[in-house]
């Protein structure tokens, strides 16, 4: 057999076994119609049938239906015209359409109709619209009405309904104007209006409203270009996201961002490379909130509507590198959490103002996953970050590991919340040279250490001014000092810790010689603290290594230091889930 005939034999063959895949049927309903009583009215649907129009079935409601006209057997494009005759009574009805294509494939659609009684109004429903869940729309509903217009009433599915601007009392024609506010769940959703003339007589009919869900783009590389992600969008991490050197990634007030799932080398992460930048400026109004791909929260919302404030380690966390100076044995190191093998995760240089962006109105939720034994992302990791860096207003709820960790670098920060971290609350390395000032931390059944300080790694010695703070206890210790801590502690209220000498835990203490040293040398400082401590403690037994000579004992409520709560006001989970009444 000659190759040609054998070639020709195989294409043949394989030709006869692929066969093609064709679009399903989509058709297409007109708009909301109405009809007197027993009387008949031609509705218009379109098609398009890839595969070929094979036939049509009806199904009708409030009447009866036929096909008036029917297009051609094996059209792929057309129009199908259906008859529908009016019951007796008032009301509302419908026509389903089904169109079966030459594969067998369906597809179907509903148009809706309005019965009215003789004399009674008539209403005309606007063209079917579209609108995103939790948005609004204004629908107009046109009308005549020979006994004048009494009035209106609605029902609304998948969504609520309201007259925004109603007709005018006695008029034989016009317009009644609703506001539709659509739910958390896409799909369809209608406003049926029921008009009352002066003679007691009701014309009703369905405006529909398709419900389309929030976009979300998904984020699968590294960003390498300046790139905006804009309000109102869902972004999800696929991986661990770098924005990488001499890039700027701008987020919009409202996005939130999703870290999908994963752990060890595959947790995500939005990662912030030395040179890259991260300009996050939410409002008061409108944070910008990092959390779970699992999180089922949508823009405009501040409360997670399926997940607990305890559940940590689902994702990542935020992590922002810098070039500013750090306390190792490098200039520049590799920063907890993210493998050796990814260089963007390298931090440390020698520009104290170095800038990495900015970060306002910022809550980060539910992350924390752990990437080897004991190495989890904290919620937001500040790794060499300079002081040319703005950042403030940042929310921190369920991490794993840390609220917020700082590793060296100068910048300052201000008004922040942690609730229920994993490990610790505040947590700083490598002499970082900043300030914190203004913060409360909430502990959480987790959490190790309200404040975790540790002193310089290598030659760079440095201190960093801790105040303003209010921290709520719970089962665990105010704050450690250890490996040679430094600097300033102001004006920072405790309360709701355990009696150290019956839990072991609930005590400031200074771990070590090279913390006593420095604290007796005034390296590291502490000037009005105050604790409300339960009944009969004394205060050494709380603020230990002699530190308790810069403390106060107080009334639970009655301290005159610690934190303004009124900077998380109304933009934070913590707020709107009562847990700032005590402070």
């Amino acid at each position: 057999m000659k190759k040609s005939l054998i070639l020709l034999i195989l294409v043949f063959l394989f030709l006869s076994g692929c066969k093609k895949e064709y679009e399903l049927p989509s058709v297409t309903p007109p708009a909301a119609a109405t009809v007197e009583t027993k009387a008949a009215i031609d509705l218009t649907f379109t098609f398009t049938a890839e595969a070929g129009y094979k036939m049509s079935a009806l199904t009708a409601t409030g009447g009866t239906a036929t096909i008036k006209t029917s297009p051609s057997a094996g059209a792929t494009s057309g129009n199908i015209i259906v008859t529908f005759i009016a019951g007796q009574g008032p009301g509302a009805g419908a026509v389903i359409l089904s169109l079966k294509d030459e594969e067998d494939q369906t597809g179907n659609a509903t148009a809706v109709i309005s019965v009215y009684e003789e004399g009674a109004p008539v209403i005309a429903a606007p063209a079917n619209s579209t609108v995103e869940v939790r948005k609004s729309i204004d629908l107009i509903f046109n009308f005549t009405a020979e006994g004048g217009y009494a009035s209106s009433t609605l029902t609304a599915t998948n969504g609520t309904a309201s007259i925004k601007t109603n007709a005018t009392t006695g008029s034989t024609s016009g317009s009644v104007v609703v506001t539709f506010a659509a739910e958390r769940t896409a799909g369809a959703g209608s406003v049926a209006i029921s008009v009352k003339d002066n003679n007691n007589k009701t014309g009703i009919i369905t405006g529909v409203i398709n419900v389309t869900p929030v976009p979300t783009v998904s984020v699968p590389n590294n960003i390498t270009e300046n790139t905006t992600w804009q309000t109102g969008k869902i972004y999800i991490l696929e991986g661990r996201i770098a924005v990488t050197d001499g890039v700027t990634l701008t987020i919009e007030p409202g996005v939130i961002v999703k870290g999908n799932a994963g752990s060890g080398s595959n947790a995500t992460a939005l990662l912030v490379a030395r040179g890259g930048k991260l300009i996050a400026e939410g409002t008061s109004t409108s944070p910008v909130i990092f959390t779970a791909i699992s999180d089922q929260i949508l823009p405009g919302e501040i409360v997670s509507p399926n997940l607990p404030s305890t559940l940590n380690g689902l994702w990542g966390g935020l992590v922002i590198l810098g070039k500013a100076p750090i306390s190792a044995d490098a200039v520049a190191v590799q920063i907890e959490g993210i493998p050796p093998s990814d260089l963007n995760g390298l931090y440390g240089g020698t520009i104290p103002d170095d800038n990495s962006g900015i970060l306002k109105y910022i809550s980060i939720r539910h992350g924390g996953a752990n990437i080897g034994e004991g190495n989890e992302i904290n919620g937001l990791t500040l790794g060499g970050v300079g002081s040319g860096t703005v950042i403030e207003n940042i929310e921190v709820i369920a991490n794993q590991d840390d609220g917020i960790e700082w590793f060296g670098g100068t910048v300052n920060v201000k008004n922040v919340l942690i609730w229920n971290p994993g490990d610790d609350g505040v947590d700083t390395d490598q002499s970082w040279a900043g300030s914190l000032d203004n913060f409360i931390v909430i502990s959480g059944p987790d959490t190790d250490h309200a404040l975790e300080i540790d002193g310089p790694e290598g030659t760079l010695i440095a201190g960093h001014t801790v105040k303003n703070g209010s921290v709520k206890g719970s089962n665990n210790e105010l704050a450690d000092f250890r490996a040679g801590a430094r600097g300033s502690f102001e004006n920072i209220y405790f309360f709701g810790f355990p009696d150290p000498a019956v839990a072991g835990e609930g005590d400031l203490s200074l771990a070590d010689a090279a913390s006593i040293a420095n604290f007796a040398g005034g390296a590291l400082s502490f000037s009005n603290l105050q604790v409300s401590t339960p009944a009969g403690v004394a205060l050494s037994s709380v603020f230990r290594n002699g530190t308790h000579l810069h403390a106060t004992s107080v009334e639970p409520g009655a301290n005159t230091v610690g934190a303004d709560k009124t900077k998380f006001s109304a933009w934070t989970w913590a707020d709107k889930a009562g847990q700032l009444t005590s402070f």
